[in-house]
């Protein structure tokens, strides 16, 4: 995947913020996420123009990697709380490298 120099600065901004966990083990990569300022629609829509298909309503599978979505309610601020969508991919390592940042890339410029 070639990125664009705006896509670059983006990529380096993104390696600020480490994923929840990430885990490699017997040749599958496991990489979890969290967004916020993403509903589960807009994630899965995302997802399929990464090339998924939709299995259910928290399911997207691609070629080589499966994401499963899930919600929680974070607390921001002492009074706020917000609706984190958290993704973890799981599959081929290169293939869940290659989607989670591409995924990382849109969910950070285009939100919402």
């Amino acid at each position: 995947m070639t990125l664009s120099r705006a896509d670059r600065k983006r990529q380096s901004a993104l390696s600020a913020m480490p994923p929840i966990d990430r885990t490699e083990a017997d040749g599958e990569l496991r990489i979890t996420h969290g967004f916020r300022g993403v509903t589960p629609e807009q994630a899965i829509r995302y997802l399929e123009a990464l090339g998924g298909e939709r299995v259910d309503d928290r399911t997207v599978e691609g070629a080589g990697w499966t994401a499963h979505l899930s919600t929680q309610v974070v607390p921001v601020g002492p009074s706020y709380r917000l609706t984190e969508v958290r993704i973890t991919w799981t599959g081929d390592p290169d293939a869940v490298e290659s989607v989670v940042l591409r995924f990382r890339l849109k969910a950070f410029r285009a939100p919402g």
